[in-house]
């Protein structure tokens, strides 16, 4: 089972009507750990959720479609704290512009106590990524799972950074500097990598982030695809897939579940097995990755593609 931590809230899309005084909003539920989650169950992999859901009829809806989606919902904490918002504005290249309502909310407010002292047996995978992983006090929940957890399970990271929701970006750097360590894989975006390490070599940081004990460092790079290197010094490389863009919600989340289904079904969910990843899988894995991105580009929000979508059969039955 795969166990994904932290946001979830409801994206909410804005359009402008004819009237200077309206806007419509159109909601889906979404955060970043939700949308990977959502990935995995599409793609037929048991996946758990981690996170404080609210009450209110956000928050209801989310277990709805949690239970709809196939996401289990064992390890979610109970609140009556409101629901995370995005209100979410496209440019006319689809891509998405963020503004939070977020104070005291949900998913913003899991205590160290809250922390389950251990999970079970058939977890083998948790992923941290986004906003969760900077705002108190689910932040520290957050490091404290992975602290625990790190050397038992693999542990994977996304910095996903959203500064409109944390502005100090020494912030995220010292988020960043704490949690790659513990992770066997780590994931970024090239805006991400940017925005921290203005300057810096992509390969510079990657080979930073492998001297701290990551087993496989990847950068994603939009419509120019992803580059991924290993811990046995292996490299390799994917061209983006050419689609008609809708908006890139939910598409570097695509990417991550993608990663992880290729890597579960080609057997190599290990460290060792990461780590020695050759050049052809490790090409195949963006590969199918980078496709499974590109079908996300072209639907509205984050929607994520099942099996079906990306040509595979059904996963064999235990």
């Amino acid at each position: 089972m795969f166990l994904s931590c932290g946001d979830s809230l409801f994206d909410l899309f804005a359009a402008q009507g004819g009237d200077i005084a309206e806007v419509s909003l159109a909601g889906r539920v979404g955060g970043a750990p939700l949308n990977v989650a959502l990935g995995l169950a599409r793609l037929g992999h048991p996946v758990g959720f981690f996170s404080k859901v609210s009450s209110d009829l956000f928050g209801r809806q989310i277990r709805g479609f949690m239970a709809r989606e196939g996401i289990d919902q064992q390890f979610l904490i109970a609140t009556e704290r409101n629901t995370t918002l995005a209100i979410v504005s496209l440019d006319a290249a689809g891509v998405p512009t963020y503004s939070f309502v977020l104070e005291g909310t949900a998913d913003r407010s899991i205590e160290p106590g809250e922390v389950p002292r251990s999970l079970p047996d058939a977890v083998e995978v948790i992923h941290f990524t986004s906003y969760s992983t900077v705002t108190e006090p689910t932040a520290s929940s957050l490091l404290q799972l992975a602290r625990q957890e790190a050397g038992r399970r693999i542990i994977s990271y996304d910095p996903n950074i959203r500064a409109s929701v944390e502005s100090d970006l020494d912030r995220w750097r010292q988020k960043v500097s704490e949690m790659v360590p513990l992770a066997t894989l780590v994931k970024a975006s090239d805006e991400d990598l940017a925005l921290l390490y203005p300057g810096r070599a992509v390969e510079s940081v990657l080979a930073d982030w492998l001297a701290s004990g990551v087993a496989l460092a990847v950068v994603t790079r939009g419509a120019e695809g992803a580059t991924a290197v290993t811990a046995s010094g292996r490299s390799a490389s994917a061209r983006g897939h050419a689609v008609s863009v809708v908006d890139t919600v939910g598409a570097g989340d695509t990417f991550q579940a993608a990663l992880f289904a290729g890597l579960k079904e080609s057997g190599r969910m290990s460290r060792d097995g990461i780590a020695t990843t050759d050049e052809a899988g490790l090409a195949g894995l963006l590969d199918f990755a980078v496709r499974a991105a590109a079908v996300t580009c072209g639907r509205r929000g984050a929607d994520l593609p099942t099996r079906a979508d990306l040509g595979l059969p059904p996963l064999p039955t235990a």
